[in-house]
C-alpha cells in the first residue's frame, strides 16, 4: 500500500503542535533545543520544543572521530565541567605522519599548521556527549522522542514547511499493514529545524525543493570508518593524537586516517576516504583494514609475543561526512525552517571537526527561531540565522579552510604543499578560491579503465570482514518491514553498475548490504541485505547512477553505538 492509501484507510494522523520541532537528536539538534529553552528561561517566556531522534536513544547513531574543540560548548554551557559533560581527556600531543608502505615520516611540530594543532581540545566520545546533552535538554523541559524517525515533510498551503510526520510502524515486507500496525504522527511547528546529520533524508529533499544549493559548488562527501579498541596500558598514551596521510591510498585519492588515545586504555582508529574516488575497485573498508597492518599502527594493536595484554576490538561503525566546506554550503533557511550542523555541511574538513560547528549553528538557529516565535511570527524565513553565522567565529574558521579539499583533486603532493602555504604561511588569509565542479557520484571511471585491487584476506585478529564488524556495531532492524534501501529502477544495478563499473556498491558499502549473486540461469542480480545497514548513507551518495535512495526504516532500527 502507498502512504496515501494507508492514510485513506487509517487516517487522519494524530497531530501535535509545538513552537519549534527539531528533527535529529545529535549535538546540533540538541543544542538548538537547549538554547531555545535557555532563552525562554532567561526572558521569562515559554517556548515548546520537541526533538525527534530515529535512534533507540540519543547517541545510538552518533559516530565521530573525535576530537572536540570546546569553543561552542563553552558558549552553550559555560559551567559544563561542573555539570559533568564527558570532556575528560585533553589532547597532550599531536603527530602528523606521512606513510609509505613500510616507511613513515613525522612532520616536525614546528611545521604543523594551526588546523592540525589540538592544544586545548579533547579526545571524546561524541555519542556520550550526546547522551549528556539529552539529559540537559530534558532537565530544561525539552520533549525528546527517541525511536521516531522524521519520515515525511509536511507543508502549509503557501508552500512553507509545516512540520514532519513520523514513519508508520508495523508495515510488512509486502507493504501491507500487519497486526502490529501503528499510524505515524504529525508534529507541527511554527518552525522546524533539521539536524539529521550528513546526507539527511529530509534535508536532501528540502535542498532540492527550495533550490538551496543553486550557485554553490557541488557538495563533497567522504566516508569515515571507525573502530574502538582496548590496548595494553604499556602502549597507551592518554591524549596522544595521530593523523596519517599517504599509504595505502594512491596519490590521486583523497583520504587519511587517525589514531586517538582516549581514556581507560582505549584508542579510536579511523579511516576517511573521499567519495570522489575514481577507481570502482576501491573499497574504503578494505583500505582501512590494510592501513592497520602498517608497522606504525599495528605496534599499538599487537605485542603478545612481548608479554603484552592482547588488544581487543570493542566497536565498529561508519558514517558519511559532509566535507565540501564553505563553498558547498547551501542556503540554510527556507519558509518555515532551517538546516543546522552536518545536514547543511558546516564541518571543517581541514580540522576534521564538526561537533563544535553543529553546536554553534544549532545555537544560532535557536536564537533566530526564538525571536521569531516570541515576536509572533511563524513559517517565514529565519534570515537572522545566516546573518549571525556570517558574523561568527565559525564563518571565519571555515573561510580559512575553504580550499582545503579542492586542492586534493590535484594530487597529494600539490595538496600538501598548497594547504601548507595557505594554513601555515598565510595563516588562512587566502587571496584565491579554488572551486569544484563535479559531484562525487560522477567521479567513477569505467572498470575497464582501472586496475583491480587485490586486498588481503582478514586474519580475524588485526583485520576483519564486514559481517563480524557489523555484529559489534549492534545493528538491528525489524525484519518484517519493507527495505529502506530502495531502487528507482531495479534493472540498473546489473545493466549499468555491474556491466560498466564492476558493481561498486558491493565495495563502497562498509556493511555488506549489497551483493551481486547468481540466479538459477547464471544471470546476476543485486541482493540487498538491508538488515546490515549502519545508516552511513554512502550508497545514496556514491551510486554512479543515483539509483539508490536511502529511506528511514522503522524508528529505533540501525546501529546502537556505545562509546563511539
Amino acid at each position: 500500500m502507498t502512504n496515501e492509501e494507508i492514510l485513506s484507510r487509517f487516517g487522519p494522523r494524530e497531530a501535535m503542535e509545538y513552537d519549534v520541532v527539531v528533527v535529529g537528536g545529535g549535538p546540533g539538534g540538541l543544542a538548538t533545543a537547549i538554547r531555545l529553552k535557555q532563552l525562554a528561561a532567561e526572558k521569562g517566556t515559554d517556548v515548546s520544543v520537541v526533538v525527534l531522534e530515529k535512534g533507540s536513544e540519543p547517541g545510538a547513531h552518533i559516530l565521530s572521530g573525535a576530537i572536540m574543540d570546546p569553543i561552542a560548548m563553552n558558549e552553550l554551557f559555560p559551567n559544563w565541567k561542573e555539570l559533568g559533560c564527558p570532556l575528560n581527556q585533553p589532547v597532550t600531543d599531536d603527530a602528523m605522519i606521512f606513510l609509505g608502505e613500510k616507511s613513515s615520516f613525522r612532520t616536525p611540530a614546528f611545521f604543523l599548521p594551526q588546523c592540525f594543532q589540538n592544544h586545548g581540545n579533547y579526545v571524546v566520545s561524541v555519542g556520550n556527549i550526546t547522551r549528556w546533552m539529552a539529559q540537559q535538554a530534558e532537565s530544561l523541559g525539552v520533549e525528546i522522542f527517541p525511536g521516531f524517525a522524521g519520515a515525511e515533510l509536511l507543508y502549509n498551503e503557501d508552500g512553507s514547511v509545516k512540520g514532519v510526520a513520523t514513519g508508520n510502524l508495523g508495515i510488512g515486507k509486502d507493504g501491507q499493514p500487519t497486526e502490529n500496525f501503528q499510524l505515524g504522527m504529525e508534529l507541527h511547528g511554527k518552525y522546524t529545524i533539521f539536524a539529521e546529520g550528513s546526507r539527511g533524508h529530509l534535508g536532501k529533499q528540502l535542498i532540492a525543493r527550495f533550490k538551496l544549493d543553486a550557485g554553490k559548488d557541488p557538495q563533497g562527501y567522504a566516508i569515515g570508518i571507525k573502530e574502538l579498541w582496548e590496548i595494553d596500558p604499556a602502549r597507551h598514551k592518554p591524549g596522544f593524537v595521530m593523523h596519517t596521510a599517504g599509504w595505502p591510498m594512491d596519490s590521486s585519492t583523497y583520504g587519511g586516517a587517525f589514531l586517538y588515545h582516549m581514556e581507560d586504555n582505549k584508542i579510536a582508529l579511523g579511516f576517511i576516504t573521499g567519495l570522489d574516488y575514481a577507481n570502482p575497485y576501491l573499497s574504503p573498508f578494505e583500505e582501512f583494514q590494510r592501513w592497520k597492518t602498517h608497522p606504525n599502527i599495528r605496534w599499538y594493536l599487537e605485542g603478545e609475543d612481548k608479554g603484552l595484554k592482547p588488544a581487543k576490538r570493542l566497536a565498529y561503525g561508519a558514517r558519511a561526512i559532509t566535507a565540501g566546506g564553505l563553498l558547498s554550503l547551501p542556503r540554510t533557511v527556507f519558509p518555515g525552517g532551517a538546516l543546522v550542523g552536518c545536514d547543511a555541511g558546516y564541518l571543517n574538513v581541514s580540522r576534521i571537526k564538526g561537533s563544535h560547528a553543529a553546536i554553534k549553528t544549532g545555537m544560532l538557529a535557536a536564537e533566530a527561531a526564538y525571536d521569531a516565535v516570541t515576536g509572533g511570527r511563524q513559517h517565514d524565513e529565519l534570515s537572522a540565522y545566516p546573518q549571525a553565522f556570517e558574523n561568527s567565529w565559525l564563518y571565519t574558521e571555515l573561510n580559512k579552510s575553504r580550499n582545503f579539499k579542492a586542492w586534493f583533486k590535484k594530487g597529494l603532493t600539490v595538496a600538501t604543499l598548497m594547504n601548507g602555504v595557505e594554513q601555515f604561511a598565510l595563516k588562512g588569509n587566502i587571496p584565491w578560491t579554488i572551486h569544484r565542479k563535479k559531484p562525487d557520484h560522477l567521479a567513477l571511471k569505467p572498470a575497464s579503465a582501472c586496475k583491480p585491487i587485490d586486498y588481503p584476506k582478514p586474519d580475524g585478529k588485526l583485520t576483519f570482514d564486514r559481517l563480524s564488524s557489523v555484529f559489534i556495531s549492534n545493528t538491528n532492524h525489524e525484519e518484517n518491514q519493507p527495505s529502506h534501501l530502495t531502487l528507482k529502477d531495479a534493472s540498473v544495478p546489473v545493466n549499468i553498475n555491474l556491466a560498466k563499473y564492476a558493481g561498486p556498491e558491493a565495495r563502497y558499502c562498509p556493511a555488506g548490504v549489497y551483493e551481486f549473486v547468481k540466479n538459477e540461469d547464471n544471470s546476476e542480480r543485486l541482493q540487498i541485505n538491508a538488515q546490515n545497514c549502519v545508516h552511513c548513507k554512502t550508497c545514496d551518495i556514491k551510486d554512479p547512477t543515483q539509483n539508490i535512495v536511502w529511506l528511514p526504516p522503522e524508528g529505533g532500527g540501525g546501529p546502537n553505538y556505545s562509546g563511539m
